[in-house]
């Protein structure tokens, strides 16, 4: 049986949470162990349900997985195997990142094309140019990502068309192994990619340039294990700051670095919410309604997509009205239609949704189409007259370690059913 969320609203959230490792990042960590054979440990891992498939993942490559509370012990053999099937690729899109891994490490790598989130195709194109600027070969067959390079790589200039994260993460581990100098032009600048390289830079590469544009990468013969703890989740961070927004609430976030949420937080103190710096991350106090903002989501430093439904939950509260542009992912407004089910009033036109605040939503059964949405779903229920059923709960526990609890523990009225 499918678990779900009930939420009954009128809960205003109050008190502190913590925020542990960014999901983001601990899955490409997990994944770039493959390139040093040996014991590598990851300390500070969020308890979610895509650790577990990413440890099932490497388990099949031939490694052994030792979860041990918020610490991950992953032993890494000499000899790998190269094909990631499809029943576990198709549950979560990180399982792309052992490509690069792989290619480096083994001269080969067959990885299933992935599933995950419903939010709009995510083309691997420039994956496979990356690959194949380095040396190696890579097509599209019978539903898998096939790349070999049994001579191994050689370093190149690559430039991106556009900053992805995930083709540079797989570019970068890819080149760390290759002869010679790699650069990656226009390349992704989140945290999480800073927080990769110099998980990599531990592990004995020569990675410079990490949260700029330009990153070069000065190939090693062979890397060592290492210990490195998770970067703190800072989508994590920026929805509790949305919710403590959205329920009128005062919510101290702990374990997190405001300077990774700068933009989030320009635009909810812009809504009207007092954001003030404490000893271990920040705190949000919201004592109004709020007001509407515009918001258009862009590749790091600009507004994460993954907090674009929370700012569109709070938006169709807000007073006022709004226009949220999405750059990133084409099916993130797919959610909205479920909003539209607790009475806001959405229209959307491309990548562009308009916005007209209310004064009160209504309770009403509602699907959660992916992580993000999800978690808009639950904090639209709170703000929602009567009960609100949040179906497909799986979805939110691939990203958000005891979700459910962490809102009861603010004072909401929210069970797992």
């Amino acid at each position: 049986m499918s678990e779900r969320f009930r939420v009954i609203g009128g809960s205003r959230l109050h008190g502190q949470v913590h925020v542990g490792g960014a999901k983001n990042s601990v899955l490409k960590l997990m994944a770039s162990s493959l390139l040093a054979p040996g014991m590598t440990t990851i300390t500070n891992v969020p308890d979610i349900l895509d650790v577990e498939i990413m440890s099932d993942l490497l388990t099949r490559l031939g490694c052994t997985v030792i979860h041990n509370g918020s610490e991950l012990s992953i032993s890494v053999p000499q000899t790998l195997l190269h094909r990631a099937d499809y029943d576990l690729v198709r549950k979560m899109r990180a399982s792309i990142n052992v490509l690069g891994p792989l290619v480096a490490r083994v001269g080969e790598a067959e990885v299933a094309l992935p599933g995950g989130d419903a939010i709009g195709p995510r083309p691997l194109d420039m994956h496979i140019r990356g690959l194949e600027s380095l040396g190696a070969t890579a097509t599209i067959e019978h539903g898998y990502v096939v790349a070999r390079a049994p001579h191994g790589l050689t370093g190149a200039a690559i430039v991106l068309d556009f900053p992805s994260v995930g083709a540079t993460e797989n570019i970068m581990t890819a080149a760390v192994l290759a002869r010679g100098t790699t650069t990656i032009d226009n390349a992704a600048r989140e945290p999480d990619i800073v927080d990769l390289g110099d998980f990599l830079n531990s592990m004995g590469a020569k990675i410079s340039g990490l949260g700029t544009p330009l990153i070069t990468i000065e190939g090693v013969p062979t890397l060592s294990p290492t210990t490195h703890a998770t970067v703190p989740d800072r989508i994590l961070a920026g929805t509790w700051a949305f919710a403590a927004v959205i329920t009128q609430g005062d919510i101290t976030i702990l374990g997190s670095n405001p300077d990774h949420l700068e933009l989030p937080l320009e635009k909810l103190t812009s809504a009207g919410a007092v954001i003030t710096s404490v000893d271990g991350g920040f705190r949000v106090r919201m004592d109004k309604r709020a007001k509407a903002i515009d918001i258009s989501t862009l590749p790091y430093p600009g507004f994460p997509t993954d907090l674009q439904p929370m700012a569109i939950t709070m938006n169709a509260i807000a007073g006022g009205n709004s226009i949220v542009t999405e750059n990133v992912f084409e099916g993130r407004f797919m959610f909205v239609n479920e909003l539209g089910r607790l009475g806001a009033e959405i229209h959307v036109d491309g990548h562009h949704a308009s916005i007209v605040g209310v004064d009160q939503l209504s309770g009403a059964p509602v699907v959660a189409t992916d992580i993000r949405a999800g978690v808009g779903l639950v904090l639209a229920g709170l703000v929602a007259e009567g009960e609100t059923i949040v179906e497909d709960a799986f979805h939110i526990d691939r990203g958000f370690p005891g979700f459910a609890e962490a809102l009861q523990s603010l004072g909401a009225d929210v069970t797992r059913i």
